[in-house]
């Protein structure tokens, strides 16, 4: 049975993104029967690629998001999707207001299948930081894995 996945930040062109892309990439070499998407709160950049610095730092680790466009979460995503998972505290609190009343469907934060202390993914579309946010990235997206199977 696929699993559908759905992960959220803020304007779905930096930490999302990149979740989609990395989470993507090492479910399917791990051979896990995964649908991944994400999404934005915010719908201000809809259709646009995800952002040029985040793309480069994927792609220095061998992760494709040139075929990502950002969306907006709408209340049907929780009929859709299995999990979403949201990349901060800002968002999960957004995600749970925007909850239909007949949805079920779990919302958990990205950081708490990682192994550290840290519990949300820093935005760094103005402070930067897309090395660390790719590492942390990478270590929720193995932890995530590990529940899966």
């Amino acid at each position: 049975m696929t699993t559908r996945i759905l992960f959220v930040c803020l304007g779905n062109i930096c930490r999302s993104p990149t979740a989609h892309g990395v989470f993507e990439h090492l479910a399917r070499q791990a051979g896990l029967p995964v649908y991944v998407e994400s999404a934005g709160t915010g719908g201000w950049h809809v259709g646009d690629p995800p952002d040029a610095r985040a793309a480069a730092e994927a792609a220095r680790r061998g992760y494709d998001l040139s075929h990502l466009r950002a969306q907006q979460v709408t209340g049907a995503d929780f009929h859709r999707f299995d999990l979403i998972v949201a990349m901060d505290q800002s968002n999960f609190a957004a995600l749970e207001r925007m909850r239909p009343m007949d949805s079920e469907t779990p919302v958990e934060l990205f950081l708490s299948y990682a192994g550290g202390d840290r519990l949300e993914v820093p935005d760094p579309y103005y402070e930067g930081g897309f090395d660390l946010v790719l590492d942390l990235i990478e270590e929720a997206s193995r932890g995530l894995m590990d529940r899966l199977r």
